[in-house]
């Protein structure tokens, strides 16, 4: 297949918080350095990758950083990461909205692109009107936008509206309309970043539907961002992960997910207390067990499928105390919720001084065979977090059949729900 895109070292660096260098002896050796004596930016060498966890030492970050890689004609390509990984940095310099501060990009054919909620719509025209302005920003002629004008409205499902002025759509509309005018406007590589988490089930099912026609039936480039790996999964062909702004792997969708996954969490068994993440200067835990034992990994198997939680701490002040847990698949999707909010665990009132937590999950008996991740927050329901533990406890399961799809156990005053 021929080539669609080739990315060919790309990079893009940020002063933190300022345009520009912001100071005039910058801008004047830069200017100096580039446009007289015609050498590189200078300011290119000082920087550091763009960590957001950590602090850095200097002002300037990569965004990214020597980016290098092709896209065939008819891939459906997925680009994964964590949020500050890049992902909307590249597509936007692939789109033209920002230049990249070093290397080329070349593309064959029309890009349209969906990066963000209102992209390419102007507030004070109609929908009508956004239609065919982004039609003759594609390139397209009027009759030709015409001809697939019905089809975009029908898809977009806001026909009672077309007339009306953007201003006055909601998120939603405005997601939908701007999809199906990228989507049938016959572009050979179509761009979407995450913006089709704003519209509704109905609407991102339909939105990855037309997609799946848009790359396989007619030929065409995708390019999709996405956090929810299952659509990425159901969508994609091929994948590439990005980490703080460098392609850290490239491959097949599957295995793009499991090398994402298996580096988004933390899978090294540890103390489940070192995960810790205080949101109060009111209570202090001490001591954190799973099943009797510290560490945050824990085996579940269909004569042992229960999880007791042990939390040992103080508390500086009378508070409500309560714990709650999600868990997710591989693909970090939330399967199971557990808590009081749900009218399931206990709240308990605590005197300030010490206090002990002694809490007992039964996992559900049709929990397949496999690794999952739970967030831990100790909280005042509904009220105010204490403590997160986010995606800290590992939970190894065997797998085993069922005839439920979950288990509820009032007996303890506990329980499991699903959120699917």
């Amino acid at each position: 297949m021929p080539t669609a895109i080739k990315f060919e070292n790309i990079s893009k660096q940020y002063r933190l918080g300022v345009v520009s260098t912001q100071t005039l002896s910058h801008d004047l050796n830069r200017w100096w350095k580039m446009n007289i004596r015609g050498k590189e930016d200078p300011y290119l060498k000082i920087g550091e990758v763009n960590d957001r966890a950590h602090k850095g030492e200097s002002e300037y970050v990569w965004a990214l950083k020597d980016i290098n890689f092709e896209v065939q004609q008819g891939d459906v390509l997925g680009i994964i990461g964590k949020n500050g990984a890049g992902k909307s940095t590249l597509l936007k310099i692939l789109s033209k909205v920002t230049a990249p501060t070093t290397g080329t990009i070349k593309a064959a054919g029309r890009i349209a692109s969906l990066l963000e909620v209102g992209t390419g719509f102007h507030p004070e025209m109609t929908g009508r009107e956004n239609i065919y302005m982004n039609g003759a920003i594609m390139g397209m002629t009027k009759a030709e936008i015409t001809r697939r004008f019905d089809e975009i409205v029908d898809f977009s499902g806001v026909e009672r509206y077309i007339d009306t002025p953007a201003k006055r759509y909601s998120s939603g509309m405005t997601v939908r309309l701007g999809f199906a005018i990228a989507a049938h406007l016959e572009p050979e590589i179509l761009v979407v970043d995450e913006v089709l988490a704003v519209g509704d089930a109905e609407f991102q099912k339909k939105a990855i539907g037309k997609m799946q026609d848009v790359s396989r039936g007619e030929g065409r480039t995708v390019l999709f961002v996405s956090h929810n790996m299952g659509s990425i999964k159901s969508l994609c062909s091929k994948g590439i992960v990005l980490t703080n702004g460098s392609v850290s792997f490239v491959g097949n969708v599957e295995e793009s997910i499991e090398n994402y996954s298996y580096n988004f969490f933390d899978n090294s068994e540890r103390r489940l207390i070192d995960c810790l993440k205080y949101n109060t200067t009111n209570l202090i835990i001490d001591e954190i067990k799973v099943n009797g034992f510290e560490k945050n990994i824990v085996n579940i198997t269909e004569k042992n499928n229960v999880i007791n939680l042990y939390i040992k701490g103080r508390n500086f002040m009378d508070m409500k105390i309560a714990v709650e847990m999600k868990i997710y698949d591989n693909n970090d999707i939330p399967l199971i919720i557990y808590s009081p909010n749900h009218n399931t665990g206990i709240t308990t009132n605590f005197k300030a001084g010490k206090f002990e937590i002694n809490t007992c999950l039964t996992m559900p008996m049709g929990l397949s065979h496999g690794r999952f991740y739970a967030d831990v927050y100790v909280t005042n329901p509904l009220i105010e977090g204490y403590v997160d533990i986010i995606r800290g406890l590992v939970i190894d399961s065997e797998g085993y059949p069922t005839e439920t799809g979950f288990v509820f156990d009032y007996s303890k005053g506990h329980g499991l729900l699903f959120l699917h």
